[in-house]
């Protein structure tokens, strides 16, 4: 009787943990499944840059009013989409009487070629530059190579970007210019090769350059970019704006096509902003910018960056303190913002492939949802003849952010500073140009003040960094960036507009007015003139990209050599 009653309870022991077990499990599956679910709520642990827009906010208030909150601040009688000051300049580039024609100086049997480098604005450039070299060496220039062998792959010549006939007439009392090199004894001639340093001054292309050209009679200069000195005499700083200015126009169909997309970006709204977003993982990578994406961004930029092999660790923090690292679309968002423009403003946005995509973009399209490229404004058909060459597709957004109200860039590459100086010359059409260096500890600080402390600090930073006349002072800069030498003042008209300020249109304060101020320099990399007795080599080439520059939409990720790549990040 003890035997059994030990079985059954054993028995009924063993049922019951035959049921517990499958009942824990069950809990133990629920909880982590809560866990999870909580997970996916809860924010991450890092600071996320790219999708961050907190602000310090009132009490009772949620995130979700966020947006409705960053209301426009008051400009006072500051016109945000014109410069007052701006019709009291204006380019001048006419040659003086002391400038002789190019008939009375080139010198016979003197054939000068180069080669430029890079994507389009980086080629801009050294076309600009290499007529003025021929003119100082009295050389005849051979119509310029382009960069077909580079990342970008781009088979386009001289005469599919630009109307070379227009060149070479519009220059024909500057500099002789002919489209090939002629025949040798009836062979090609092959033209002695070589390379000058980096802003080569005048008296170092007659050192260097014109010893050779008197030997060999044809001299080609290859990786030909930034290769001529900031510091010339006026008259040959007047023949770069000519050219750059002047001479330099697209062919009939990028220019047709080109007037077709700003036509349609007219028609959506009166006025509208172009911007030019540098955002791509290989630019990310290089440049060593941390934007608080985790494991993931580092893993994936990191990636990237050991294809470079001489590129050492960087230091995210030392970068941005620099002013270094390209603003975030939603950065760029937010500076206008606060700068006056507000969520109805037209938006074209010229770039590249945007690291992590929609993901990324998604904080700027909230806050300014009329957002257009040239894939939202035309068909696939019309863009056939322009996609696959990255060049031709760089002029197009070239077209239509030169024609732009604003013009706004989250970088200072080169088409941010070619564009800068030519809307410099043609009016001083708003041009914003992130201060870097003082906007990251505001973006940085940005959960721990309100709006309007924010939108004031941006105000405040973005002083002389706006596109207003003599914001850089003469000589500073990039000549490209700041052609200080080819505008000229209206002093008459500007005294008589200040004696009745009323009258114009002025007000009380268009003299220092609020956004207005002179910086020595908007550049975050200044870089000294060569003396002509330094010996250079200067294998690391320049600094441009176009590739990254937004004008292609087809961007193919590749292997370069290491002296290509910061010629190709910072466009």
């Amino acid at each position: 009787m003890a035997h059994h009653r030990r079985r059954y309870r054993h028995h009924r022991q063993h049922n019951r943990f035959r049921f517990i077990i499958p009942a824990i499990s069950i809990i133990c599956g629920v909880i982590l499944l809560l866990f999870t679910f909580i997970s996916f709520l809860a924010p991450p642990l890092a600071t996320d840059h790219l999708h961050h827009r907190n602000f310090l906010l009132p009490d009772g208030a949620s995130e979700d009013d966020q947006l409705q909150r960053l209301s426009i601040p008051n400009n006072g009688d500051r016109d945000i989409w014109n410069s007052k000051m701006s019709k009291f300049f204006y380019g001048c580039s006419n040659a003086t009487y002391k400038f002789a024609k190019a008939k009375e100086v080139t010198q016979p049997n003197r054939y000068l070629l180069i080669v430029t480098s890079g994507g389009l604005n980086q080629q801009r450039t050294g076309i600009t530059d290499a007529v003025v070299a021929a003119r100082i060496l009295n050389a005849t220039l051979v119509v310029p190579k382009l960069d077909q062998n580079s990342f970008w792959k781009d088979s386009s010549n001289f005469s599919q970007i630009f109307d070379v006939d227009w060149f070479i007439s519009h220059l024909a009392k500057d500099v002789k210019i002919i489209k090939e090199l002629p025949l040798k004894g009836g062979k090609p001639w092959i033209p002695y090769t070589m390379r000058v340093p980096r802003k080569c001054s005048d008296k170092c292309y007659v050192n260097r350059v014109l010893p050779n050209l008197l030997k060999k009679h044809a001299v080609q200069l290859t990786k030909y970019d930034y290769r001529l000195s900031n510091r010339l005499e006026s008259d040959l700083q007047k023949l770069r704006c000519r050219v750059n200015y002047h001479a330099l126009k697209f062919t009939d169909p990028i220019n047709k096509m080109g007037e077709n997309l700003v036509f349609r970006m007219r028609s959506l709204g009166k006025q509208y902003i172009a911007l030019h977003l540098r955002f791509e993982p290989d630019m990310l990578a290089f440049s060593g910018c941390y934007y608080g994406g985790g494991e993931r961004e580092r893993n994936e930029l990191g990636k990237l960056r050991r294809r470079w092999k001489t590129l050492h660790n960087s230091n995210p923090d030392k970068v941005r303190r620099q002013g270094r690292c390209p603003l975030t679309p939603e950065e760029v968002g937010l500076m206008l913002r606060a700068l006056g423009y507000g969520k109805d403003v037209h938006i074209y946005v010229a770039s590249g492939e945007v690291y992590r995509g929609e993901e990324t973009l998604a904080p700027l399209k909230a806050l300014f949802p009329n957002f257009y490229s040239k894939d939202t404004i035309a068909s696939k058909e019309e863009m056939e003849p322009f996609s696959g060459f990255s060049s031709r597709m760089a002029a197009l957004d070239y077209i239509v952010c030169d024609r732009s109200n604003v013009f706004v860039t989250n970088n200072n590459g080169n088409m941010a500073k070619i564009l800068a100086g030519r809307r410099r010359y043609f009016g001083h059409k708003p041009t914003i140009r992130p201060n870097g260096k003082k906007l990251y500890r505001l973006f940085l600080n940005r959960e721990n003040i309100s709006w309007n402390e924010f939108a004031t600090g941006i105000r405040k930073h973005q002083k002389g960094f706006m596109g207003e006349p003599k914001e850089v002072r003469a000589g500073r800069g990039e000549f490209h960036e700041n052609p200080s030498a080819c505008i000229c003042e209206d002093s008459k008209a500007k005294a008589v507009a200040e004696s009745n300020p009323r009258k114009f249109g002025m007000g009380k304060s268009t003299a220092k007015t609020d956004m207005t101020a002179t910086v020595d320099d908007q550049s975050n990399e200044n870089e000294p003139e060569l003396s002509d007795e330094e010996e250079e080599d200067d294998t690391s080439g320049s600094q441009d990209n176009s590739k990254f520059n937004g004008t292609s939409t087809d961007f193919e990720s590749s292997t370069f050599e290491e002296p290509e790549l910061e010629e190709l990040l910072s466009d």
